[in-house]
């Protein structure tokens, strides 16, 4: 499912930084506006991947016409002669496939005895390991 978020970019010495007003002024920023953009997209992802695995509600997203980005300059004590939104949007599900739940490889070691009764009952490490650190983490 596509989610579309607006964001301010504001323009400063060091680059652009980059605020969404609906997810109290989540933030980031970027040397360039190609890289803030860039970032826009990741940080939006991450925050609204992590929302919905904590089960919490997604805030609804404000009309671009109602976002007020001199007021956000203001209320955050910032000067910007640049100054503009922007509605990003990311695939959550897509986004995470592909950065956060990308599997890796581990290597590790368990006495030969151990490794002999687990392939005798089937057993699959990846997911037991899985299981096991999932458990010691609480998560």
């Amino acid at each position: 499912m596509l989610y579309a978020y607006p964001a301010c970019f504001i323009k400063e010495d060091c680059g652009y930084s980059v605020i969404f007003p609906d997810l109290n002024d989540l933030a980031t920023c970027g040397q360039t506006l190609d890289e803030a953009l860039l970032m826009a997209v990741d940080c939006l992802a991450g925050h609204l991947y992590y929302l919905k695995k904590s089960g919490e509600a997604l805030p609804p997203a404000s009309p671009v016409g109602k976002i007020d980005v001199h007021g956000i300059l203001s209320d955050l004590s910032l000067s910007s002669n640049e100054a503009f939104v922007n509605v990003i949007t990311v695939d959550v599900e897509e986004y995470a496939r592909k950065h956060f739940e990308k599997s890796v490889k581990k290597t590790l070691t368990i006495p030969a005895w151990l490794n002999t009764a687990a392939m005798e009952h089937n057993v699959n490490f990846s997911q037991v390991l899985q299981d096991a650190l999932k458990e010691r983490l609480h998560v």
